[in-house]
């Protein structure tokens, strides 16, 4: 018989919320034997008490629409925020630090605005805030770099962390969708919210971006500085053309070592459809990195749902209970991580896909090869074809590494020629 029970206060009870209760209750035994406590809800804040809950909890169990009374009480060990949002987990999570309790969140969209303060007041206090839920679902990638490869430099971290812009991307590929075709798809199955702007735009992937280079490096990169690019403005057109040359879009974020300088950014891009991260499909998670002293480690699965982000949160209130742990909260330590040192993204190298739609002349194509020349951009392939439901000539040119100056001056230059007769597409190719 297990004497001591840890008490939580949980604020929300929706998808994770019930999720964790969910496995709770039915692992409950495994977890006591594991923990060598037990575990139970004591406090749920929500906003509506009359509102029908997905999942029954235990008649001691106590329903309040107050945050004090999770921060107040005393008989509440662990605070474990899945409320969503910015201003009030903010308020929630600073006062019970400040009352002494450790906190749990899934929050990724917090932790990359206001992330460096609230780790700040947790180590001032000597409490831990931890968040493995906030990346990937139940993909172990926050444990992962703060304690299995703590030892190692990472070099490049490269992932697909958005589920729903992963599905979105995959059916557009296999099934020849436009962009709202598949995003409705995805909004009926429940793989997007009704407001899907943070998951197409690449904001959501962005916060767990900025989450995970704290992790891997050691160093705060401001999400107001990180460059962003969402999937709303892919073409059915250059998913074809990308397939003709071997390969597919994603979504991808990324973070890498360069000369001192940390480059990261969220963006569509060509990946190798012989590379593992084009085999992730659906509105599955994958996180490629690259440890100088492991090597390549790639980590996959859900990155969302009740079950597998609800696993997620039950290790982090599980570490926080064991005894005689400190607490790890950014896998650093000291009160605050110095600012990434950023490479300016114009100095950022990669190989490049342009998509010029000309007038129909002779004399173009080599036009345009020659201002790519003059900026020392090297073509690796270039493809002419004509797209019957489209004016002009689409051109297709797949680059050698370039600066992306060079390719950003060539793009401008091209431009004012008065060649193309609609938008140039742009995309990097991993």
């Amino acid at each position: 018989m297990l004497n001591e029970t840890i008490q939580l206060g949980l604020a929300g009870f929706g998808t994770v919320g019930s999720g964790l209760a969910k496995i709770i209750q039915t692992n409950q035994e495994w977890i006591a034997r594991r923990l060598g406590k037990n575990l139970a809800i004591k406090t749920v804040l929500v906003r509506d008490l009359d509102k029908p809950r997905p999942v029954t909890l235990p008649p001691r169990t106590r329903f309040t629409t107050s945050p004090d009374e999770l921060f107040q009480d005393p008989d509440i060990d662990l605070v474990v925020e899945l409320a969503g949002g910015i201003e009030f987990p903010r308020h929630l999570i600073t006062q019970s630090l400040l009352a002494g309790k450790s906190v749990v969140t899934a929050n990724k969209h917090l932790l990359a605005e206001h992330g460096p303060e609230l780790f700040a007041l947790a180590a001032e206090k000597g409490l831990g805030l931890y968040y493995e839920a906030s990346v990937a679902g139940g993909i172990p990638i926050v444990q992962t770099l703060k304690e299995s490869l703590a030892g190692n430099r990472i070099r490049r971290l490269t992932g697909i962390l958005n589920g729903t812009a992963n599905y979105i991307m995959t059916e557009m590929t296999a099934k020849g969708l436009d962009f709202a075709t598949a995003l409705s798809q995805a909004q009926e199955l429940g793989y997007a919210e009704a407001d899907p702007e943070l998951d197409i735009e690449g904001m959501d992937a962005a916060h767990k971006l900025c989450v995970l280079i704290r992790l891997a490096h050691g160093e705060d990169y401001p999400l107001a500085d990180l460059p962003v690019q969402g999937i709303s403005a892919v073409d059915p057109f250059d998913i074809r053309m990308a397939g003709e040359f071997g390969y597919c879009i994603k979504l991808l974020a990324q973070v890498k070592e360069r000369s001192g300088h940390l480059q990261a950014g969220v963006f569509p891009a060509l990946v190798a459809k012989d590379h593992i991260l084009a085999k992730v499909d659906g509105p599955f998670n994958s996180i490629l990195l690259e440890g100088n002293a492991v090597g390549p480690i790639m980590l996959y699965g859900q990155g969302a749902g009740d079950l597998p982000t609800g696993s997620a949160v039950l290790a982090d209130i599980m570490a926080l209970s064991r005894e005689g742990c400190p607490p790890n909260n950014t896998g650093f330590p000291g009160t605050s991580l110095p600012r990434a040192d950023i490479l300016p993204p114009e100095l950022t190298v990669s190989r490049h896909y342009f998509r010029f739609t000309v007038k129909d002349r002779p004399g173009v194509l080599s036009s345009l090869s020659g201002i790519m020349g003059e900026r020392n951009i090297s073509i690796a392939q270039v493809v002419q074809k004509r797209d019957e439901i489209r004016e002009g000539v689409p051109v297709v040119f797949l680059t050698h590494s370039a600066p992306m100056k060079d390719a950003s001056r060539a793009l401008a230059e091209i431009d004012a020629a008065g060649f193309t007769i609609a938008p140039t597409v742009h995309y990097q190719i991993l």
